[in-house]
């Protein structure tokens, strides 16, 4: 229902939007940690309905030292302060190897194969439990990953994630409404029936004006917020496709019932997992002026 969804929205929006603004890298890491575990919880619940039951302890241990690695690698970035002086040093120790997203999946299939060689489970789970299990990780933990990296970019770090948070939040909420009250043309009948080409358009427009209102706070030319918000809202929105994708595959409505009105926390963050990768890639390869 709508005043559930405004609801839930109105107690969540000042926290996220609190810590993404004014919390620092290193809590913006352990919240992305959360959020990330609660999301491949739920992702894990889509493949045991299924029947394909994932390696839940290992696939999270390599999330969370993925957003661990992250945060490492923004270091370089971050002032510590002389209080840690001593966590700073014991990072400068961690070998640059550990750094490389190669590495965090060069791990994670090792351990992979360690489990499915020794585990007591009946063989015909292996290759099911491999494949869900690498595919949390790939699909949901490796893309929550940039919003530790997004958050460091600098100057503005703090103000682009916020950006790919509006700009998401903002096409969602126009994609719904325009969708409602004019939607006709269905956008992916076999996927989301409900979803239109006039929401998706919707969406798009709602995602621009986000981006004419941040050009009076983010001193960068219009130009680069507009084509970020332009690969943001089409990343956001095959985001959303995908995730709905997963949901019709295992014959559920929703990816949980943490939320109330929005469903699971999959379903809430499924824009965001492509849409701060393709932001963060934006600013690093078509702009790095701005860094």
């Amino acid at each position: 229902m709508t005043w559930k969804r405004v609801a839930t929205a109105l107690v969540l929006i000042p926290v996220v939007v609190g810590l993404v603004l004014f919390a620092s890298t290193a809590v913006v890491a352990v919240a992305t940690a959360v959020v990330t575990v609660l999301a491949l919880w739920e992702y894990f619940a889509l493949g045991e309905a299924i029947g394909h039951r994932a390696y839940r302890a290992w696939t999270v241990f390599c999330a969370l030292f993925m957003i661990f690695c992250s945060w490492v690698e923004t270091r370089p970035m971050v002032d510590f302060r002389p209080a840690s002086s001593t966590l700073s040093w014991i990072l400068s120790q961690v070998p640059a190897i550990l750094r490389w997203p190669i590495t965090w999946f060069f791990v994670f299939v090792l351990g992979l194969a360690v489990i499915t060689l020794w585990t007591k489970r009946p063989l015909v789970e292996a290759l099911p439990s491999v494949g869900i299990s690498s595919s949390a990780l790939l699909l949901v933990a490796f893309p929550l990953a940039f919003a530790v990296l997004l958050h460091a970019e600098r100057p503005f770090g703090p103000q682009y994630l916020f950006f790919a948070l509006v700009i998401t939040w903002a096409g969602d909420t126009t994609a719904y409404f325009v969708g409602r009250a004019m939607g006709k043309h269905p956008l992916a009948p076999h996927i989301s029936p409900k979803k239109t080409w006039e929401g998706s358009v919707g969406s798009m427009v709602g995602s621009l004006i986000v981006a004419w209102a941040f050009s009076y706070w983010i001193r960068i030319p219009i130009g680069h917020l507009v084509a970020m918000a332009v690969i943001g809202n089409v990343a956001g929105q095959m985001g959303d496709l995908l995730e709905s994708a997963y949901k019709r595959s295992a014959g559920v409505k929703d990816s949980g019932g943490l939320l109330p009105g929005h469903g699971g926390v999959l379903d809430r963050i499924d824009a965001l997992i492509l849409c701060i990768p393709v932001i963060w890639y934006y600013l690093v390869l078509v702009n790095p002026g701005m860094r």
